[in-house]
């Protein structure tokens, strides 16, 4: 499936970053802002922004990862959430919402917390809390993340996606827009992710907020979805079946259906007591 997104180099927070974006077009709703899973360039994003087509998308490859330079030196999560910021900076966009996929869901997460005032709403699929504190899933898929030549040669990434796509999941998605990341960074995200927790501020994220898993996820399992249910304060679960840890690619229409009911949603405020 060739990519239908236009992309640009930006340079944000010392760094250059390569950026995709549809239907720029589209004023009537916030930009949908999606941050992608582990070693995921924009290009696999494709199915999501083929049913999203009322909103503006961007979507941003992490240093080392798809088209994004590797970067100098190794970065946090809350500096990727400053670089996010930054971005939205130089595109003259005040505010947005967010779509955090996997690891992206970690950023989300941080940018919730660190940069509330230009959110709109929060949408976290297949993700967790943390490293730390995240509920392990299946030893031999963790396994082989922890393995960069699982990850950074072409055909071994292929191999390894399908197992995320396919791991309890009975759709089949392309994986033919597939690139694989740099020994850097890959190395450079699981590290990010690894050293960091959301634990302590989520219960001070305030904006409306959506956690979709599946049912059959078996990298990140749904028990941590639940977790970040019961954290954070308001916020809805939708639960998939069968699609898998990447049930939002695999499962694309009815997670855009959802996703879109979500976010066009307008917030419902308690009446005062007379």
């Amino acid at each position: 499936m060739a990519s239908t997104a236009a992309f640009s180099m930006i340079g944000v927070a010392g760094r250059r970053l390569r950026v995709g974006q549809w239907h720029a077009e589209q004023t009537g709703a916030r930009p949908l802002v999606i941050l992608n899973g582990i070693g995921m360039n924009i290009e696999l994003l494709e199915p999501i922004a083929r049913v999203l087509t009322d909103r503006r998308i961007i979507a941003v490859d992490m240093p080392g990862i798809g088209g994004s330079p590797d970067p100098v030196f190794p970065y946090t999560i809350p500096c990727m959430a400053l670089a996010l910021a930054s971005l939205l900076d130089r595109l003259r966009i005040e505010q947005v919402d967010l779509l955090g996929i996997s690891w992206g869901g970690a950023v989300a997460q941080q940018f919730a917390f660190q940069h509330r005032g230009r959110l709109g709403k929060l949408v976290l699929a297949a993700t967790a809390s943390g490293g730390a504190t995240m509920v392990p899933g299946n030893f031999a898929l963790l396994g082989k993340m922890a393995d960069p030549r699982e990850y950074t040669v072409e055909k071994a990434l292929r191999r390894n996606l399908a197992m995320l796509y396919n791991g309890g999941g009975s759709a089949r998605v392309s994986l033919n827009a597939a690139k694989a990341p740099s020994p850097l960074g890959w190395a450079c995200q699981m590290t990010a992710f690894a050293t960091w927790t959301s634990v302590p501020f989520l219960p001070l994220i305030s904006v409306p907020t959506l956690i979709m898993a599946d049912e059959e996820d078996q990298l990140i399992p749904p028990t941590n979805s639940h977790f970040l249910h019961n954290a954070i304060p308001g916020s809805r679960l939708e639960m998939f079946e069968g699609g898998g840890h990447l049930f939002m690619l695999s499962k694309s229409h009815e997670f855009g259906e959802k996703l879109t009911a979500f976010l066009d949603e307008r917030p419902h405020y308690p009446k005062r007591a007379a």
